[in-house]
């Protein structure tokens, strides 16, 4: 057979992600704070773009109308027939705020990097106007600037406005440099306060320390000595039982019995006091005074300087009831950044002579930021819309409680709206439903199954361990319930469960076994 050059036609299928669908993905897995950053970091390297505020958002003739075409952020869910479970044919969700059955979802079409000639949604026009103004709303907004709802609060809590405490290395380094004169000793004390983590440890290895400041094993072991002397007592610790130590040492309270307490901590927290007296030579009272005296000292005493308060969680979604006993889903506008496209003052630039790059980064920009706003408003709908369907599939949840959680999965939400598993994934992700029963994540609504012995609904894990909580603490001190009778009562209860699966949940949620409770009830009592 001769080879002979040919030409060949073939066709293929094959998914390309964009760039524009890549960035699109990141923006929907990304928490509300990281959203922040992302767009003030848009904003410096594109000039088209800008924060909406009030005066824009809601300037009438000078933005011919800025805020006619703001859409609600919330779901109407009074087509919701509960007695059956399902929605009448005519339900809908009011307001602009989730998508409908003929809109895109987002990992559906991104293909196009321009968007100046995409008309806008329908909906997104005939969106009736928010009595409140631009807050809380979603849309585009017309006259010239093009915007994404909501809007990123910049004003600085009071927290954040109060001087902030001394941390704690800045603490030992004064003292540090009042006990220290040498210049050496300093640097070796400088590398050691380097090396506590925010409890007060010391962590790391410090036998290269010697080698790598020049200076000798002896040396950095007696200034290592001499700065476990520093307030507060027990910093520079290499682990509980010395950080106690040292705090017992200033209180005068350390003794033989003491010292073989502290030797012998794993025997404390599993409270085994028959061995505890055995190796510390005392009685059942002396036993209890050397336990108090450990409990009134600090084993974190670090902590106590600088340390960063837990910032509150910021919920993504609002799940509200209202007067006639409807269930409403409510997007948070404040974490919804409202980012506006300045078309006047792309108008001014392009009217400009300039050369060829300069009118091509001009086109850039403006491309890029019309997909930003696209791209945000898809993501602030694609959350709304996941979370009214949690809402409907566990709306047992809102009404009664943890006992009536249903077993989900992101399928079944996926197969529903009908999106891509990832998809539902990606947006319950760090986002966070303020509810009647506080704060969860969305990924709390998804739990596994557990079968029913009486061949009923299955029930969610989640209520499971629930029921074992409320076991547990309400069992009696002299009848501890074990592994084994928790299954007996649960299987009574029509629920077929394993000895080791109640063992893992109860593990999961921190309870000791029935010895341990046996031994902490009986030294309660």
């Amino acid at each position: 057979m001769a080879l002979t050059p040919r030409l060949d036609l073939r066709q293929s299928q094959q998914l390309v992600l964009t760039p524009q669908l890549q960035q699109a993905i990141k923006l929907l897995q990304m928490a509300n704070l990281e959203l922040s950053g992302f767009i003030e970091q848009e904003m410096e390297r594109n000039p088209l773009l800008e924060l909406a505020t009030p005066e824009i958002s809601g300037a009438g003739a000078g933005n011919e109308g800025a805020d006619a075409a703001d859409g609600d952020t919330r779901a109407d869910l009074s087509g919701y027939d509960r007695d059956d479970g399902v929605y009448g044919a005519d339900a809908g969700l009011a307001g602009d705020g989730v998508v409908g059955a003929n809109d895109a979802p987002l990992d559906a079409d991104f293909s196009l990097n321009v968007f100046d000639d995409a008309p806008h949604d329908a909906a997104l026009h005939d969106a009736p106007h928010d009595a409140a103004g631009g807050s809380g709303q979603l849309g585009l907004s017309g006259g010239g600037q093009t915007g994404s709802g909501g809007s990123i609060g910049h004003d600085d809590g009071f927290e954040q406005r109060t001087s902030a405490g001394i941390d704690l290395k800045t603490h030992l380094t004064g003292q540090m440099q009042l006990l220290l004169s040498d210049p050496a000793d300093r640097l070796i004390a400088a590398e050691l306060i380097d090396m506590l983590d925010d409890a007060g440890y010391l962590v790391g290895d410090i036998s290269d320390l010697p080698e790598r400041l020049g200076s000798s094993p002896d040396a950095v072991a007696d200034i290592l000595d001499r700065l476990k002397s520093l307030e507060p007592t027990g910093v520079f610790s290499g682990d509980l039982a010395e950080c106690l130590r040292l705090q017992l040492i200033e209180r005068d309270r350390y003794d033989p019995a003491m010292a073989a307490l502290l030797q012998n901590l794993p025997l404390l927290a599993r409270h085994d006091l028959a061995a505890l007296k055995r190796l510390c030579a005392v009685d059942d009272e002396d036993l209890a005074d050397m336990i108090a005296e450990i409990r009134e000292l600090d084993p974190k005493p670090g902590l106590a300087f600088g340390s960063e308060e837990a910032q509150p969680v910021v919920p993504d979604v609002f799940i509200r009831r209202t007067h006639d006993g409807q269930w409403t889903v409510e997007l948070n506008s404040d974490t919804l950044p409202r980012v506006l496209v300045n078309q006047h003052y792309f108008t001014q630039l392009s009217s400009r002579k300039g050369s060829k790059d300069d009118k091509q980064f001009l086109s850039d920009c403006l491309s890029s930021a019309h997909w930003l706003v696209k791209a945000l408003d898809q993501r602030a709908r694609t959350i709304l819309k996941v979370s009214t369907e949690i809402l409907r599939q566990q709306e047992g949840f809102f009404t009664h409680g943890v006992r009536h959680l249903k077993p989900l999965t992101l399928r079944d939400i996926a197969e529903i709206i009908d999106m891509h598993e990832s998809t539902v994934s990606r947006v319950t992700s760090g986002k966070y439903m303020a509810t009647n029963r506080g704060v969860f994540e969305l990924k709390y609504f998804f739990t596994s199954a557990i079968q029913s012995s009486e061949g009923g609904d299955a029930y969610s894990s989640e209520s499971v361990r629930d029921r074992i909580r409320q076991l547990i603490d309400a069992e009696d001190a002299k009848k501890i319930l074990s592994d084994d009778r928790l299954v007996e009562i649960l299987k009574a209860e029509g629920i077929d469960i394993a000895r080791r699966t109640v063992a893992k949940y109860r593990e999961s949620l921190r309870i000791p076994s029935s010895v341990q409770r046996r031994r902490e009830k009986r030294m309660s009592a």
